[in-house]
């Protein structure tokens, strides 16, 4: 039997979409805000605040997941030493979607995804 599952892939690979992911969490944890599609957007949310709570709980083994999903190091030293006590009372909700106009080109929603202050 079929099962009508979603799909938001559209045509592009695991490894690219991970690739994309990885990356734009970099920017966003690196520059504290950035401007994306909303599907981007959604799509990174969670694994950003995670980053965030890896940051918050400080361990070895935390580190090291950052350390492997991060591109850059001085990001993940980023999470660890500034991040992780701006949010230390806060328990969720690290970020922040604000819609934009649309896309010139191709009417796409955009979005600007920031960390909360």
């Amino acid at each position: 039997m079929t099962r009508k599952i979603p799909i938001r892939k559209r045509g592009k690979t695991e490894g690219y979409l991970r690739s994309l992911d990885r990356g734009l969490v970099t920017d966003l944890l690196g520059h504290e805000k950035i401007v994306t599609t909303e599907a981007k957007a959604k799509r990174i949310r969670p694994i950003a605040e995670k980053m965030i709570t890896y940051g918050k709980s400080g361990t070895l083994n935390s580190r090291r997941l950052t350390l492997a999903y991060v591109f850059e190091e001085k990001v993940a030293e980023k999470v660890f030493d500034e991040l992780a006590k701006r949010y230390a009372d806060r328990a969720g909700g690290y970020t922040r979607i604000t819609k934009l106009e649309l896309r010139t080109g191709d009417r796409a929603s955009m979005v600007q995804l920031e960390l909360v202050k």
